[in-house]
């Protein structure tokens, strides 16, 4: 008999989508805010060595960008950072500068001319004894009688390692006072003050509490201290506060199992869900400054909602009446501003990048019989300025069944879904795709259906996606959430492992070329799902965690105690970590690394790289001077893409 012919060696189709393309794609929008026609915005530039600016439109389109080189726009708060600058009317921005982490203001041009003026921005707040030591975050301005003021958050870190954090007001105009009003947290968020200016919300939490397990709301009265808690524990995640009125706040809760939106007497006597639903109406805080609603006008709330993908409404707060605004946006990051019927967000969809998107809310009722309100939206900003044509993929929603070994300790009993985004290949060999199972990081994060140009790269090309939203991710309630408490490398693990084995029993990919990619904590889950499984041809690690505990001994402070919730106990590492599972490890992989990381040391990933070099399996170990966690350089992300894809090529013949 003749020999049975072994699978089609892959071959990648063309595609009009190169690694620069991607590279200079990411521009990585954030934070819009608005005020009357003007609005402004965050920018990376990954062509500018991934320096990020702050963009301002005025009311007749034309765009400028308020920080030439070299001033770059970051807040390493948290290392993670978030919102690095706010508006001050009549002023111009205070932003917090990457370099030196001081507060500076940027003041606009005299007349009519924008941008800059003259004089370089000038700081507001001291130099520290050691670079960075001071860092500012979380920037909220306030009218005073002596002009205004910026409420934020400073964190200090002290020549011993410790690290503390306070709530502070910087005087902008006159002596540059800075006034400690709110210490002994660990750690803060949201300073709000009241509209009389008598009473200061805000959010805090201490180790080894993260804010999506256990937060506190509380008010402080700013003429003697008093301070007393309104909503949260250590089993409640409160956030994003708003005062409705010199006596009641807006605050997100979790409390019913899902984060909804709450109004709640400051005395803490008093709380009702505005709209109580099995949905999401706010995102892990894993950055500072952000809101997932805002207060139009006429006392009307915009709200993001849903699970997973976040969809875009208006909530009137006393009868709870929700209804979506017709835009054409399928889905919205949790960050948006309002200044009467003027609302700014960032949207995107299938088809549509990531945009800055300004709307009017006032908007009109739809037809009968429809939910929905029209609204005119009109995109400000692209993320992807040019956007392929017939090329990109059409992202479904997919979910499969969860493995339920330790079902009761984990949460996953019978009918437990795993949820997805599926992105097919333009074109599918008989017999099943190559495909690659993404994995984010966090954690405590999640996937979303927008635009990614990176996987059009490969889906392009013949190599399909699927995007997992394993156990532990956000987006889809607490309980889901809680699934990963304690398994963290069991139950993220066995997601993705079963999200490989339904690619194949769905006839979607071919078993023998099937990869998995992940970066951060995505990365402890590929270099764990390869030593726990042989259903991947290969694994991509970038900047992934490989050893818990020279992590704990080494990490920022912001994470420094994480591990005790998604692991427990230490007697626990070595049953858990990819660095005691490298023995099993026997496909190649593919470890990429920035040398200049705060959050996860450049030895993790080398020491996984070593111990699977020391036994011969085929392992490329790439690091890149300079970057961080998270890679900013278009030169970086176009190499790093490249190399990935030739890894892909390699094991995929």
């Amino acid at each position: 008999m003749p020999p049975t012919p072994g699978p089609r060696p892959f071959s990648p189709r063309p595609s009009p989508i190169s690694t620069t393309d991607v590279a200079r794609a990411g521009l990585r929008l954030g934070f819009p805010a608005v005020l009357g026609p003007e609005t402004w915005w965050e920018e990376d530039r990954p062509a500018e060595g991934g320096r990020r600016t702050v963009v301002h439109r005025a009311a007749d389109g034309a765009l400028t960008d308020l920080l030439p080189a070299p001033w770059d726009a970051r807040t390493r708060v948290h290392e993670y950072g978030g919102r690095s600058y706010v508006v001050v009317p009549g002023h111009g921005i205070v932003f917090a500068h990457h370099a030196d982490q001081r507060l500076y203001l940027a003041r606009p041009r005299a007349g009519d001319e924008p941008g800059l003026g003259a004089e370089r921005p000038r700081p507001v707040t001291p130099e520290p004894d050691e670079p960075g030591a001071l860092r500012y975050a979380d920037l909220r301005v306030q009218d005073g009688p002596d002009g205004p003021r910026v409420w934020c958050v400073r964190e200090r870190h002290h020549q011993d390692a410790k690290v503390t954090r306070s709530i502070v007001s910087v005087e902008l105009t006159g002596t540059g006072e800075i006034a400690e009003l709110v210490t002994g947290s660990d750690f803060y968020a949201s300073p709000t003050p009241s509209p009389d200016g008598r009473h200061l919300a805000y959010i805090c939490w201490n180790h080894p509490q993260m804010p999506w397990t256990g937060t506190e709301l509380r008010v402080t009265r700013l003429s003697d201290g008093a301070t007393w808690t309104v909503m949260g524990g250590p089993a409640e995640s409160v956030l994003a506060p708003l005062w409705c009125d010199e006596r009641r706040l807006y605050a997100v809760s979790d409390r019913s199992g899902w984060w909804n939106l709450y109004r709640a007497d400051m005395s803490g006597s008093s709380r009702e869900a505005l709209c109580p639903a099995e949905e999401e109406f706010a995102g892990p805080l894993w950055q500072l400054g952000g809101l997932p609603y805002a207060v139009l006008g006429d006392g009307r709330l915009a709200v993001l909602h849903g699970r997973g993908d976040l969809r875009l409404g208006v909530l009137d707060p006393e009868t709870g009446s929700l209804t979506d605004l017709d835009v054409p946006f399928q889905g919205w990051a949790p960050v948006l501003d309002a200044d009467g019927d003027a609302l700014v967000g960032l949207g995107y969809g299938a088809d549509v990048p990531r945009s800055v998107v300004r709307i009017d809310a006032a908007g009109r009722a739809g037809h009968a019989g429809h939910a929905a309100r029209t609204a005119r939206a009109e995109e400000l900003r692209r993320e992807i300025a040019d956007v392929p044509a017939g090329v990109l993929p059409a992202p479904r929603v997919v979910e499969f069944g969860a493995v339920e070994s330790g079902a009761v300790e984990s949460g996953a009993g019978p009918g437990m879904r795993v949820h997805a985004y599926l992105y097919p290949p333009e074109q599918a060999d008989e017999g099943g795709a190559p495909y690659v199972v993404f994995v984010h990081g966090g954690p405590t994060g999640h996937a979303t259906s927008e635009l990614s140009l990176e996987k059009a790269f490969f889906t392009s090309r013949g190599i399909g996606v699927l995007d997992v939203n394993y156990g532990g991710s956000s987006g889809y309630g607490r309980a889901y959430r809680e699934r990963l408490r304690g398994r963290w490398g069991v139950t993220d693990v066995e997601d993705v492992v079963a999200a490989a084995k339904w690619l194949v029993a769905e006839g979607l990919a071919d078993p023998a070329r099937i990869a998995v990619r992940g970066a951060s904590a995505g990365g402890w889950t590929v270099m764990a799902a390869c030593g726990a499984s042989d259903v991947f041809a290969g694994g991509v690690s970038v900047a992934g965690v490989s050893a818990l505990g020279p992590l704990v001994a080494a990490t920022h402070d912001f994470e420094s105690r994480y591990v005790e919730w998604l692991v427990g106990p230490e007697d626990r590492y070595g049953e858990r970590e990819p660095l005691a599972r490298a023995g099993q490890v026997n496909c190649p992989m593919l470890l990429m690394q920035g040398l200049a990381d705060p959050v996860v040391p450049p030895a993790q990933s080398r020491a996984f790289a070593e111990r699977l070099m020391a036994r011969g399996v085929p392992c490329t170990y790439l690091t890149f001077e300079g970057e961080a966690h998270g890679f900013r350089r278009l030169e970086t992300k176009a190499a790093a893409l490249a190399a990935e894809l030739s890894f892909y090529l390699q094991i995929f013949r």
